[in-house]
This record gives structure tokens, C-alpha cells and sequence, in this order.
């Protein structure tokens, strides 16, 4: 184990921006997406709850090229495993990362944008639970589709260093994962707001 965290240089800016926005990007939108659902701040702000949930959505698809960019810039620096760098390691990499963007994807078209961006906290409900696939497999299918990108393009790319930023992404989301689940899955019992 010391020999695989040899491979990670945690000093360096680019291993620290990326833990950070790694960390910071599912804090913030849960942070907010909660005051709103207490305050309904952004919502009168912005004029209708769609519209503030558009608009969120917009800073949380900003936030994740931020945080890809500093992924991809932290690789560059950190050290490679020569033990990945083979064939299996690549293809098992791409097939991890091809399964993740199946479930992001797949669960954006079954919940559209504002599904998608916790409109649930703005007051825009869906008639019903959402049961298909992905979601009739996994729960959190985007949370988790999303740590299997960041997998597999770590194992194509050979580097331990970005194993570590996909724990770290994991376990900034685990805390949270119960609150989305709990108001998706009661989304149902409450009334929408109206704009």
C-alpha cells in the first residue's frame, strides 16, 4: 500500500485544486438546493422556480467542467503505475467509464433538466416516482455513474493519483446521497409550488 501512494503527490496544486473541486461541487449544489427548498429565495429571485432551477443547473454544469478540468490538468502532473499501463488496465477502463456515461445519461433522459438539477427542491414535481432504468438497478444511478467516469478514465490513463480523487468523490457524495433520494422518493406526497 505505501508503494501505490508513492504515486500520489498530495503537495502538489494541481492533486489539492482537484480534491477540492471534487469535494466542493456536491456540497454546494445540496447546500443550496436545501436553503432554497426552506427560503424559496432563488425562486423569487429569479422570478418562477423554473427559471431559478434553470439557472442553477447552468452553475452546477459550470462547476463540473471546472472540476473535469482540474481532474484532467491534476493528471498531467501526477506519476503513472507502470503496473496499469498494459491492455487490460486501458479496456477495462474504457468499459468502467462507458457503463458510468450510460448511467448519467440514461438517468438525465429519465428525468430531463429539472429532474436532473434537484427541481424537486424548487417545487417542480414529477407525477410519479422514477422507476425505470437506471434507476430500477441502482439507486443514485448518476452519483454513481459519475465515480465510474472518473474510474475508469483514471485506470485508461494508468494513474494511482486519480484513484485517490475518485475515492475522494465518493465519499464527498455518500453524506449526501440520502437527502436527494429521500425528496425524490417523496416528491410525490409534496405539493408543488406554484409560480
Amino acid at each position: 500500500m505505501a508503494r501505490v501512494f508513492s504515486y500520489v503527490d498530495v503537495t502538489d496544486s494541481g492533486f489539492i485544486a482537484a480534491v477540492l473541486s471534487i469535494a466542493f461541487n456536491p456540497f454546494f449544489w445540496n447546500v443550496v438546493a436545501r436553503w432554497e427548498h426552506k427560503t424559496r429565495a432563488l425562486s423569487r429571485g429569479f422570478g418562477s422556480p423554473h427559471t431559478a432551477c434553470y439557472c442553477l443547473g447552468a452553475v452546477i454544469l459550470l462547476l463540473n467542467c471546472v472540476r473535469s478540468h482540474c481532474f484532467t490538468e491534476a493528471m498531467k502532473s501526477q506519476p503513472k503505475l507502470e503496473g496499469l499501463d498494459s491492455h487490460w488496465a486501458y479496456y477495462s477502463g474504457l468499459a468502467i467509464m462507458a457503463v458510468g456515461t450510460l448511467f448519467v445519461i440514461s438517468s438525465f433522459l429519465a428525468l430531463g433538466f429539472t429532474g436532473t438539477f434537484l427541481g424537486d427542491y424548487f417545487g417542480i414535481l414529477m407525477e410519479a416516482k422514477v422507476t425505470c432504468f437506471p434507476f430500477s438497478i441502482l439507486d443514485n444511478p448518476m452519483y454513481w455513474g459519475s465515480t465510474a467516469v472518473y474510474l475508469g478514465w483514471s485506470l485508461m490513463h494508468c494513474h494511482v493519483g486519480h484513484l485517490s480523487y475518485t475515492s475522494v468523490g465518493k465519499q464527498s457524495t455518500l453524506p449526501l446521497l440520502a437527502f436527494p433520494a429521500t425528496c425524490t422518493a417523496l416528491q410525490c406526497f409534496l405539493a408543488p409550488v406554484n409560480e
